[in-house]
């Protein structure tokens, strides 16, 4: 791991000898986690898209899983060489053929079988059943390397294609060496640089006819290569990717591959995810737990990428290439990372914390706005919100400071002040934009308006109570952000606006309701109305769920509700709610409300804080209750494990901090709410070279309720610590029995 030496103020030797000690340990004590990462988990989505067995370096660039629709597809279309961006497309296509070269081929899926699939984060191989052809990758951070192992006597090719409809070529510039360029997304070119571990006789498809000419440029542009002379049956393909050049790309691959072998390569991947994995230990827990738990881990540096390549890199956000002596990255989709991705990589990794949010500062300085889901072509308008400001506002306040906090805050006041709240939308503030400035709500429409404000868009509406209560979240980030920099009327300004989630609250209803642009109340069903997915005033889930998106104002929304005890009752009854129609009914129109218990999606991120909210009235255990039960129920260590959309960490970072027994339930705040481990102990490495226990005596699937608590050796009777006591080294140690304390955490 790459660590900022001048901002965590560690001599290099010392943190030097960090690391090799933390590596040895592991290898002494014989406690080497990697066992339990199982990519395969959550592979079949129950209704939403699953994850992928991606195969990769901790938040590397080059990417690869098999193009199949999920696990249960016994058929492979083809092998990407890189995953550009998780979901969102890859580039530069490969599979084996033993096959005479025909048009036919590239259109030939490959059947394989599950149980001869070997899936690592390092290393992945499957076997062709049909061509009886063995397929092995290992990947480097710019690099990797193919090696297919075809029966000694079978014709032996490599099909290549393009995976985007833009222009694209391949180039053969000798019997063992290519070059390609595919264009994704319309307009950025992704260069390749390939060898081939022997001579070959090579070509392209071009009009739907083999031709041995060496080069095509085009549409769908298709290669080949075939080893009619190779005796062994074994092929390599060693390769390297750019965003920047040709020459680049060749460059990555003198740099990482000119003298390291697939075993070699193999071997360093090993190494960097088992430091990675490695930083935490624990002990107790059942074998599925630990399965479930590593492999969220793992999922969790999935992303975001370094895109860096030699102190300089490409920005979709300007179209140019850049110069920089730190690590550039994309791929963030922060509706679904704010909530504990980002927290979670403050601790493990401060360092890498502080260089994404560089790139965040820098992705505003090339662009003019802060990012919501900075990918690489750009920033992606997607979802709602701006929470890159309560990423910026949560980093400082646990102490952060390797990037510009001032040019960040300028990013955050104008995206606050001069951006558009609509869902899915960039660019400059609309009317609907001024309501919300000036009267404190994101006015809806009725339901027998049409919609006359043409920046919204069709499909995804205004979520105007979304936008309402997201936006007050924000605005709270900005006013702290300000009150920390000296910023006195900002933060009169934004603390005040963080409170507009109020003027939605209808009491009558006990929920928050949308208002026309006039004031005036929308009468709804909260539980069904609003379109798919809720969207005309929700986002993907509906009001049940909205009711609870106050994690910066808890006390303010106990209020509103008014008091602890109907709180509580309001949080146990979402549990019990009932549907008011079948599920079929329902998930027709609400497909990302999935994990459900009662009203309660656990299978979307609005819902993660949920379960802790009871630590702010006066039943903490039901938050132990809950938190058990929805881990136990919903993330189980087999190809259904994850309810909804993972979406490459935003949902098993969740995972990884509940199962330690500890949650950021407000990101912003530099605490943590206390949950209910389901180890004995826990162990996190921390960069400053001390570490944070989490001991949980007794704790077993059925001691999951706390019975008392300390932190280092004090009495603990409130069901929260800090991230100063957690960064010092801390240790919270919790006895656990069957039945709950009902009087443990109601301490002041």
């Amino acid at each position: 791991m790459i660590h900022s030496f001048k901002t965590l103020k560690i001599p290099f030797l010392l943190l030097l000898g960090f690391c090799i000690h933390l590596t040895s340990l592991a290898q002494k004590s014989g406690i080497d986690n990697l066992k339990y990462v199982d990519l395969r988990v959550g592979n079949v989505g129950q209704l939403l898209e699953p994850t992928r067995p991606t195969i990769q370096l901790p938040n590397q660039m080059i990417r690869m899983y098999p193009e199949r629709k999920d696990y249960l597809d016994d058929q492979i279309s083809s092998f990407p060489l890189i995953v550009v961006s998780h979901r969102l497309g890859q580039a530069f296509s490969i599979k084996p053929s033993v096959n005479p070269v025909t048009a036919a081929g590239w259109k030939q899926k490959l059947a394989y079988d599950h149980d001869l699939e070997v899936t690592q984060p390092w290393y992945y191989s499957t076997y062709l059943v049909d061509d009886e052809v063995t397929v092995e990758f290992t990947p480097g951070k710019k690099t990797g390397i193919f090696r297919f192992e075809f029966l000694e006597k079978a014709s032996k090719s490599l099909l290549f294609n393009l995976y985007n409809e833009g222009e694209g070529s391949w180039k053969f510039i000798s019997g063992n060496e290519i070059v390609a360029t595919e264009i994704y997304h319309g307009d950025i070119p992704v260069y390749l640089y390939g060898i081939f571990s022997e001579n070959g006789k090579a070509g392209i498809l071009q009009n739907e006819k083999i031709s041995p000419e060496q080069t095509i440029k085009g549409k769908n542009a298709k290669a080949w290569i075939s080893f009619p002379d190779n005796k062994n049956g074994k092929i390599e393909l060693k390769y390297a990717v750019s965003y920047i050049s040709p020459e680049q790309a060749k460059k990555n691959f003198e740099t990482e591959l000119k003298s390291t072998g697939f075993e070699e390569l193999k071997k360093k991947g090993e190494k960097a995810w088992s430091d990675a994995i490695n930083q935490i230990q624990v002990e107790g827990g059942t074998e599925g737990q630990k399965r479930s738990f590593y492999s969220s881990l793992y999922r969790t540096y999935e992303r975001m990428v370094d895109i860096s390549e030699d102190n300089q890199y490409y920005s979709g956000f300007d179209k140019k290439i850049h110069q920089s002596n730190r690590p550039f990255y994309v791929d963030d989709w922060t509706w679904d990372t704010y909530l504990a991705h980002h927290p979670l990589r403050i601790i493990l990794n401060p360092a890498q914390e502080e260089d994404m949010l560089n790139s965040f500062v820098s992705m505003y300085d090339q662009s003019g706005w802060l990012p919501t889901f900075p990918v690489l072509f750009g920033d992606h308008a997607c979802m709602n919100g701006f929470h890159s400001s309560v990423t910026f506002l949560d980093g400082y306040r646990k102490g952060l400071r390797n990037f510009d906090i001032s040019k960040a805050y300028s990013g955050m006041y104008k995206n606050a002040t001069e951006a558009t709240m609509l869902p899915w939308r960039n660019g400059p503030k609309c009317e609907l934009d001024d309501i919300y400035r000036t009267k404190g709500y994101f006015p809806a429409l009725r339901k027998d308006e049409k919609e006359t404000v043409k920046l919204v868009d069709p499909f995804e509406k205004r979520q105007a109570v979304a936008v309402t209560l997201g936006g007050s979240y924000d605005d709270w980030a900005v006013g702290e952000l300000a009150k920390d920099l000296g910023k006195k009327e900002d933060y009169k300004t934004f603390s005040a606006r963080a409170l507009n989630y109020k003027n939605l609250w209808s009491s009558e209803k006990n929920m928050f309701m949308p208002k026309d642009s006039k004031g005036a109340w929308i009468p709804i069903d909260p539980k069904f109305d609003g379109g798919m997915g809720g969207r005309e005033f929700y986002d993907e889930n509906n009001g049940y769920t909205y009711k609870w998106q106050v994690q910066h104002d808890i006390s303010g929304l106990i209020g509103l509700m008014g008091g602890k005890k109907q709180f509580e009752n309001g949080l146990d009854q979402l549990y019990r709610e009932d549907l008011g129609r079948s599920k079929y009914e329902f998930w027709g129109k609400f497909p990302d409300a999935t994990g459900l218990v009662g009203q309660y999606s656990m299978g979307n991120e609005p819902s993660f804080h949920i379960p802790y909210l009871y630590n702010f009235t006066d039943a903490p255990w039901k938050t132990q209750k809950r938190i058990r039960f929805l881990l136990d129920v919903w993330f189980k260590d087999n190809i259904f494990g994850i309810p909804g959309d993972e979406d490459g960490g935003g949902m098993t970072a969740f995972v990884v901090f509940s199962s330690m027994g500890f949650y950021p339930i407000t990101p912003g705040r530099p605490e943590y709410t206390i949950g209910s481990p389901v180890f004995e102990k826990v162990s996190i490495a921390l960069p400053n070279g001390k570490q944070f226990k989490v001991i949980a005596n007794h704790s077993s699937v059925v001691n999951k309720y706390i019975q008392s608590a300390k932190f280092d050796g004090k009495v603990l009777n409130v069901p929260t610590f800090t991230h100063d006591q957690l960064v010092a080294g801390g240790t919270l140690e919790l006895e656990m029995g069957p039945k709950p304390n009902k009087n443990w955490g109601l301490g002041k």
